[in-house]
């Protein structure tokens, strides 16, 4: 192959895999919104002298752009384990700026994503479930740097949320009141994204006997889904929690998720 069918091959590759990154830097980009506007609504939603409770009927706004956040967390980490195409034209590209910068040259298209976005882009997206772990971090710090705030406080926000979902998910009277598939979805999302939380922040996680999510309940109302739609939620709960191999998650509860 001539060197000038290669240089207009290379041409071509790159050119299509400028706009691909330009996409992955705005999500990227929006991840950062996402966890300060987290951190903001945990400190809504937890601040005293309301209990969880209190707040979640109080400010039933901040409650759904919560939930909001966990759906689109949720459906983007989705779609990102079913598209390993999005590591491959990342990698192809930092690897392009890297030759570029070894020969002296410097395309346009770096001038968007530099090598230091490229590094912490690669970063984000190595996670397997990069929005939320995004959000799991976030959850994390908003609870170490708020001493003062009972971890209760926190924890029993998003105990508060999975049971109000598996609640809503379980009981024939309020299924029933579902006009489409889409809004078990998002129930179940949300469900599943408090959950991972929960066992992010709290000392024992979700699992354990005295967690205040029923995990049973939860494991179950989503095995009672069609599989093609909850297989992503279930390997969430299975591959991004921290505390389901722990000693004190009982069998059942595994034997539930294998």
């Amino acid at each position: 192959m001539s060197f000038k069918i290669l240089h207009q091959i290379q041409l071509y590759a790159w050119n299509a895999v400028c706009p691909l990154v330009a996409k992955l830097k705005r999500f990227y980009e929006f991840s950062l919104r996402l966890e300060n506007a987290l951190r903001s609504l945990l400190e809504a939603l937890t601040s005293p002298p309301y209990a969880p409770m209190q707040h979640l009927e109080r400010e039933q706004a901040l409650a759904k752009q919560f939930a909001e956040i966990l759906h689109f967390t949720l459906s983007f980490d989705e779609l990102k384990m079913t598209n390993p195409a999005i590591q491959n034209d990342f990698s192809y590209y930092r690897r392009t700026i890297s030759r570029n910068r070894l020969n002296n040259q410097q395309l346009e298209a770096e001038n968007e994503v530099n090598n230091e976005m490229a590094n912490r882009m690669s970063l984000f997206y190595a996670e397997a479930t990069p929005m939320l772990k995004t959000l799991s971090n976030a959850t994390t710090k908003f609870v170490s740097e708020n001493k003062t705030l009972p971890i209760e406080d926190t924890t029993d926000c998003l105990s508060t949320m999975a049971c109000v979902c598996r609640v809503m998910l379980e009981t024939p009277e309020y299924r029933c009141r579902f006009t489409n598939t889409d809004t078990m979805l998002f129930c179940m999302r949300v469900m599943v994204g408090v959950i991972i939380l929960y066992d992010h922040v709290h000392p024992v996680g979700a699992f354990a006997k005295t967690s205040k999510i029923d995990m049973k309940g939860c494991i179950k109302v989503l095995k009672e889904q069609p599989s093609n739609s909850v297989e992503g939620l279930l390997n969430a709960l299975r591959y991004t929690t921290r505390h389901l191999n722990d000693d004190s998650t009982s069998k059942q509860i595994r034997a539930l998720l294998q």
